[in-house]
């Protein structure tokens, strides 16, 4: 059975699924720039993972916000894992704030 908070949890992952796609619709990035976009989320994730362990839908949420985030403000010219990493996890907590 499908309890009221599953599917809000399953409604919110469609959401930002599709706020995803709005943001990646049309942007490309060549192989340097994504290998440095990868690398610093994975960074980025293994900082906050611990936070969204206990529920299976949060973590799912927080990954896709995270990638949001980082996706929103890289470019074609990120090359540092570090700088992006930091600018992504800041984005994503102000997104949080404002909640």
């Amino acid at each position: 059975m499908l309890t009221v908070a599953d599917a809000y949890g399953s409604l919110a992952i469609r959401t930002e699924a599709l706020r995803a796609e709005k943001l990646i619709n049309g942007i490309s990035f060549g192989p340097e720039a994504l290998r440095t976009i990868g690398a610093a989320f994975d960074a980025a994730w293994e900082d906050i993972a611990d936070h969204f362990r206990s529920e299976p839908v949060a973590k799912e949420q927080a990954r896709q916000k995270l990638a949001i985030a980082l996706l929103s403000i890289a470019s074609e010219d990120s090359r540092s894992v570090e700088v992006l990493k930091r600018a992504a996890l800041q984005r994503m907590a102000l997104d949080y704030r404002h909640r």
